[in-house]
């Protein structure tokens, strides 16, 4: 991929999550669970599928890109201006799971969305932890 002309930047955040991939994968494509730990939304995790995230400051409109069932979810997340695409890699470990979440886009004069989405996720992945944490 040839980025030379307009640079952009991902945030990444990785855990080591002690569930296994099937459990952390019902909380990423559930809507019910995904609105406990991220937002509200009309979430199917089918390719193609339209569907929006709603918060207090707004909306996010996404499109689903890539369904790999317990490995890996990928869709775009629009939003203020950004275009970004949000993948989840998922790959089980002895003791559980390495859930690494990349939102990738940014460019280099979207430094407010860059650093809210570093803070945000940091946000979303505990509050996942917590969802994980209660449901069977």
């Amino acid at each position: 991929m040839n980025e030379t002309s307009t640079e952009t930047r991902a945030v990444v955040v990785e855990r080591e999550i002690p569930f296994p991939p099937e459990k952390i994968w019902r909380a990423l494509t559930q809507p019910h669970l995904i609105e406990e730990w991220l937002m509200k939304n009309d979430f199917k995790p089918v390719v193609d599928h339209r569907f929006n995230l709603r918060g207090d400051w707004g909306a996010v409109d996404c499109q689903v890109l890539a369904v790999d069932p317990n490995k890996t979810l990928s869709y775009t997340w629009a939003a203020l201006g950004l275009e970004s695409v949000v993948t989840w890699t998922l790959t089980p470990t002895p003791t559980g799971t390495h859930l690494r979440m990349e939102q990738s886009g940014f460019r280099p004069d979207q430094e407010q969305a860059y650093q809210g989405a570093k803070y945000g996720w940091q946000r979303f992945f505990a509050n996942l932890e917590q969802v994980l944490a209660r449901t069977d």
